[in-house]
């Protein structure tokens, strides 16, 4: 099962690495943050960035729940396990397929490539091919674009790379 766990924005590498301490492998089968690629231009250079995808959040792979919740005790720095009032909820199974789609075996979400058709997005290639619908506004001179993707109970606007070579 897929669990999430709220931290501090800023501080989820930290969180990340101390979990993969303090944690036992029987526990916690794996803990990852998804990261998306940015185009940035430094010094008049396009360089790639990876930045965090869902900030402020952390994703444990484990089947047992008790112990997890246990052994979060020793992290510094949690603030909660993602669930409806008391009780903790995994991801659900269209969230989980959404984040291994769109983010591969690493979980980084690549830069895509698209063009503008009549004010129409259609991505050419990457990750958000066939994903058009979900996008919610696009910045061409950032190469980003904002997806409304519901997660976590709700709908969350993340930002990932995109390139828009055409506007037809």
């Amino acid at each position: 099962m897929w669990y999430v766990v709220q931290v501090r924005t800023g501080t989820e590498e930290s969180i990340r690495i101390q979990c993969e301490k303090h944690m036992s492998e029987e526990v916690l089968e794996r803990c990852f943050i998804p990261y998306y690629e940015e185009a940035k231009r430094i010094r008049g250079n396009w360089t790639t960035l990876e930045k965090v995808l869902f900030p402020g959040y952390v994703f444990m792979i484990t089947e047992k729940l008790e112990r997890l919740y246990e052994q979060l005790h020793s992290v510094i720095g949690l603030t909660k396990l993602i669930g409806t009032g008391q009780e903790i909820v995994p991801l659900c199974a269209e969230e989980i397929a959404f984040i291994q789609g769109i983010g591969g075996e690493n979980q980084v979400v690549e830069m895509s490539e698209g063009v503008i058709v009549k004010s129409n997005v259609k991505i050419t290639s990457g990750p958000l091919m066939g994903k058009e619908g979900m996008i919610k506004k696009i910045d061409r001179h950032k190469r980003k674009a904002w997806l409304e993707v519901p997660m976590f109970g709700r709908v969350q606007t993340v930002q990932v790379g995109v390139e828009i070579v055409a506007k037809v």
